[in-house]
């Protein structure tokens, strides 16, 4: 059975979902995304999707960015959601990608009165880093792209571009990732997901005016931090040097979900680089939430039944 995409108004079997090569979108990168997790809970035989509604207004915050006009609505979005997810049926952890895109076939690279559309796909994705050994990495030479330039605060896609430069830099140095820097030099976060450290029983978090987006998923683990475990968290400036002398680092996002970091640039964090107490404790409760396993925090995930799947 054909996976199921929605694209240009209506379901079709993804093979049929393509664009045309002079797309404004596909020539100048101007579309917007998000990335949304499914959780697969094999004991209720439920897809829970995490914080669908969050990742629905950003993506239109992030639209407004760029001009795209649409009609979409919040019901409307979680609708087009949950059937995906039905007729996937995977029965494992899944991945929505919504995108807003300028669909017109105009060259110049204008945004302004360039028409728009909205397509989303679903698959299958497991972990997408080692959750468990935590990551080598590295501090990149390339910069995030400022405010001014592409607004990083826009789940935009040509931006991305800028977090393959970073990730690519990382594999050929025989890194796992990186850690991103703004151009003054201070820490904006990881190649494609957010910075966290912990020193002193403190997690500390970068400003999200040091070029980050700001991740759903760190939004969650700084009031998981809060409300489970009683911690502060402050949200500041943070030097390189800083970075070498924590107690644990982590990354946090859709696809990385809680990542620990076990060294960066060689420098191992903490006393012997393995994933530490606060971060593994996060970790799970994060995983636990997402799953459906901590009731009181139901209101942040969408739940859809699987069903017997007919070929």
């Amino acid at each position: 059975m054909s996976a199921t995409a929605y694209f240009e108004g209506k379901f079709v079997p993804e093979e049929e979902a393509k664009i045309n090569i002079r797309t404004h979108a596909f020539l100048y990168g101007s579309s917007v995304f998000e990335g949304i997790r499914g959780y697969w809970n094999e004991e209720t035989q439920t897809t829970y999707l995490f914080r669908a509604k969050e990742h629905y207004e950003r993506l239109l915050q992030s639209a407004k960015l760029l001009f795209l006009e649409h009609t979409l609505t919040m019901d409307k979005l979680l609708e087009i959601s949950v059937r995906l997810v039905e007729d996937s049926n995977f029965k494992k952890d899944s991945y929505l990608q919504p995108r807003i895109y300028k669909s017109g076939f105009v060259v110049p690279p204008r945004l302004d009165n360039v028409e728009s559309d909205f397509c989303c796909f679903t698959v299958p994705l497991g972990d997408y880093l080692d959750l468990s050994k935590g990551l080598n990495v590295c501090v990149s030479n390339w910069r995030r792209v400022s405010d001014n330039a592409i607004p990083p605060r826009g789940k935009i896609g040509g931006s991305y571009v800028n977090s393959g430069l970073a990730m690519a830099e990382a594999h050929m140095n025989g890194f796992d990732d990186s850690i991103v820097l703004t151009e003054e030099g201070k820490v904006s976060e990881g190649s494609s997901m957010n910075f966290f450290m912990v020193k002193n029983g403190v997690i500390l978090t970068s400003r999200t005016t040091d070029c980050i987006l700001e991740g759903i998923t760190r939004t969650s683990i700084i009031e998981i931090a809060a409300k489970e475990l009683g911690l502060t968290v402050e949200v500041r400036a943070i030097d390189r040097t800083e970075l070498y002398l924590a107690d644990e680092v982590f990354f946090t996002g859709t696809a990385a979900q809680v990542a620990p970091v076990a060294s960066i640039d060689h420098y191992k964090i903490g006393a012997d680089g393995k994933p530490g107490e606060i971060t593994m404790k996060l970790q799970a409760l994060y995983l636990d939430i997402a799953k459906g396993k901590i009731p009181r925090y139901n209101h942040w995930l969408t739940p859809i039944k699987s069903h017997a799947r007919i070929n």
